[in-house]
Formats: structure tokens, C-alpha cells, sequence
């Protein structure tokens, strides 16, 4: 049977973690759920073991009680971040406003479902049982929303484990993963999110190492290698925007810096601007609670002395020097990015000499 691939796309990438579109009216078939429990069966399991067990909740007390475990895992949170953030304009606004809508309404969905699987984890840094769990979960999640329902993938109620455990009558060598309310969605018209492209996160053979293009066998400056450092920085966006600028400055050694983004995105090249040998570039994005800051690096075939040094070079040692080249920059790029953690927390705190 042919795939329809554009179909299997659409449902991987707008299965959204539904809160305030959920139709708490419409019944949800006991089969429905069944059938996508079915699907989600098919996902692997280490060793080929089926220990996968899903426990779907439709009593209105027992709904009630993982409402009331939701409430005092992280609901009642939940409610005041909601509360303190309303009109904020606060990056995190619109999803505590959703979480809190869920956490206010849980209750009342038609259907919640509590996948588990046998076993209890070892406390070793393997992954022991959630290896073999959490696909099956998505894919469940997944057939929900090619039929027209809508889930939420959350995992607060586990703060509750020993209540949890004595209100669904779960045994000991069993271990819950998620907590899913399931119901018919107001609507199907769920858009992608916004997320990274591939190419901005994905590494070629080394962590960190990046592609523009291909890369070509063998690669080559021209495909554009890049290295890129990031971390989370506990500072407001403006002090850290600060700090980025003026290492720009510095870093850029005269040439022109673009602010491309005023608050998000500053740059500058070497060599012609036209055709440089490299461009460099900060962004910052917001997250909870911090800024992410990313430093890249990408590579070009402009007029250096790395060009030099690859351009008769055998396709072996070309690669090779372009990797010892951007792993020498990504300890610079990593060191760039620390230090501006470091003035920008320092700041926030009021501890900056």
C-alpha cells in the first residue's frame, strides 16, 4: 500500500498539545480509543517486550481525584503564573494561560489516559523503561489527532506518584508515564510551531558542527561549515543584549556590525563582504525563565588563509583541517558565550564591580 506521505507529515507536525480547543461536551467512543491504542501498540519495545500497559479513565470521581492531584502538583501554579502573567506581553504568557485553562477544566474531559509500563527504573542513568514507552505514547497522540481529537502530553501528576498510585489501584512494579486528557478538538486546523530549522540543529559527524549546504563529497568551504556554542543565561533580554553588543564590537576588530534583529540578532563578517571568509553571529531567545544564547560561525570560500591552506589540499586532509578549524573556534565561540553569562548574571544580581 502506497504512504501518503504529505498526509503522515500534516499529522506529525500539528499534533499540538491541545488545552483550550478541547470539546469537553462531546463524548469520546471507548473504541476510538482502543483502535489508537492499537496503533500506538505497533511502536518499538526494547527487546520486543510488550510491557506496555494503558489504564483510560472515564469515571467522573476518579477524574475528579487526578484533577485534584493535577491541582496540587502544579495546577494551583499553574492558575497564578496565569494570573501574574495576564497582559504581560511575557514570553511565556499564552502557554501558562493554556496550561492553567487545563488545569481549571481537567476534570471534565471525556477522557483521560494514563499510559504505564512494567517495571520500576533502576535509578541508573540508563534509560531503562522509558526507552520503550514514550513512542508509543506520541503515536497514540498522534492517531488521536488523525481521527480529529486533540491531547496534552502532561507529566505534573507524577509529583503525586503514592496518590496517583492508590486512586488508580496501581501496582508497585508499575510505572505511570504522562497523563493524556483525550477529547474531540473545536476545530482541525492546527498549525505547525515554530521551531528551529533542521540545518540550525543538526550536526554533521561532530557535536556543534554545522552545514549551510550538503555537504558535498568531499566537502568544501563552499558548503558553508559552521560550529555554533549556546547556553542559558538567568539575566533580562536587554542586559544580555548589552553585553552581546559590545562583544561584538570588539570581537568584529572594525568591521561593520549588523544588528538584524534590534534584541535578537547581531553580526559582522571578515573579508569582503561580499564573498567572506567568515560570519559571525549572536541571537538570543527568550525561554522561561533565561535567555538562550547562541554565538555561530559559519565557514566561507572567501579570500583566508584556511582557504589557502585547503585549496591544494587532498580531499582527506581539506576535511580534516576544515574540522580542526572549527573545533579550535567553537572552544573561542564557548568562551565568548560564557563570559557574557557571566556579566550578564553578574549584573541582574547587582554583584558587577
Amino acid at each position: 500500500m502506497a504512504i501518503d506521505v504529505t498526509s503522515v507529515d500534516e499529522a506529525l507536525a500539528t499534533t499540538r498539545a491541545v488545552r483550550r480547543r478541547l470539546d469537553l461536551s462531546r463524548p469520546v467512543d471507548h473504541q476510538l480509543i482502543l483502535d489508537c491504542i492499537d496503533i500506538a501498540e505497533q511502536a518499538p519495545s526494547g527487546g520486543n517486550q510488550g510491557r506496555r500497559r494503558w489504564v483510560v479513565v472515564r469515571d467522573p470521581a476518579i477524574k475528579a481525584g487526578l484533577a485534584q492531584l493535577y491541582l496540587d502538583a502544579a495546577g494551583r501554579w499553574m492558575i497564578e503564573a496565569r494570573d501574574a502573567l495576564a497582559g504581560t506581553g511575557h514570553p511565556q504568557e499564552r502557554v501558562m494561560a493554556s496550561a492553567a485553562h487545563l488545569a481549571e477544566h481537567l476534570a471534565e474531559v471525556p477522557v483521560i489516559v494514563i499510559p504505564t509500563i512494567l517495571g520500576v527504573h533502576d535509578g541508573s542513568r540508563r534509560p531503562g523503561l522509558f526507552d520503550s514507552v514514550i513512542q508509543s505514547v506520541w503515536s497514540f497522540c498522534v492517531a488521536l489527532r488523525a481521527r480529529g481529537l486533540g491531547t496534552a502530553w502532561t507529566t505534573a501528576v507524577l509529583q503525586q506518584r503514592r496518590a496517583l498510585a492508590e486512586l488508580l489501584d496501581l501496582p508497585e512494579d508499575l510505572t505511570p508515564i504522562a497523563l493524556i486528557p483525550v477529547a474531540w478538538t473545536k476545530g482541525t486546523d492546527f498549525k505547525r510551531a515554530p521551531r528551529h530549522p533542521a540545518r540550525a540543529i543538526t550536526y554533521v559527524d561532530r557535536f556543534a558542527q554545522t552545514w549551510e549546504r550538503g555537504p558535498g563529497d568531499p566537502p568544501t568551504l563552499a558548503d558553508g561549515p559552521g560550529t555554533v556554542a549556546e547556553l542559558d543565561v538567568r539575566a533580562p533580554i536587554a542586559t544580555v543584549w548589552h553585553h552581546v553588543v559590545a562583544h561584538a564590537e570588539r570581537a568584529a576588530d572594525g568591521a561593520p556590525v549588523t544588528r538584524e534583529e534590534p534584541g535578537r540578532r547581531v553580526g559582522w563578517v571578515t573579508g569582503e563582504p561580499a564573498d567572506p571568509a567568515e560570519r559571525w553571529w549572536f541571537e538570543l531567545e527568550p525561554i522561561a525563565g533565561a535567555v538562550r544564547l547562541r554565538h555561530r560561525l559559519v565557514l566561507g570560500a572567501g579570500a583566508s588563509g584556511l582557504a589557502a591552506a585547503v585549496a591544494g589540499a587532498a580531499a582527506p586532509q581539506r576535511h580534516a583541517t576544515i574540522a580542526a578549524h572549527l573545533a579550535g573556534q567553537h572552544a573561542a565561540l564557548h568562551a565568548a558565550v560564557q563570559a557574557i553569562r557571566v556579566a550578564a548574571e553578574d549584573d541582574a544580581a547587582g554583584t558587577r564591580p
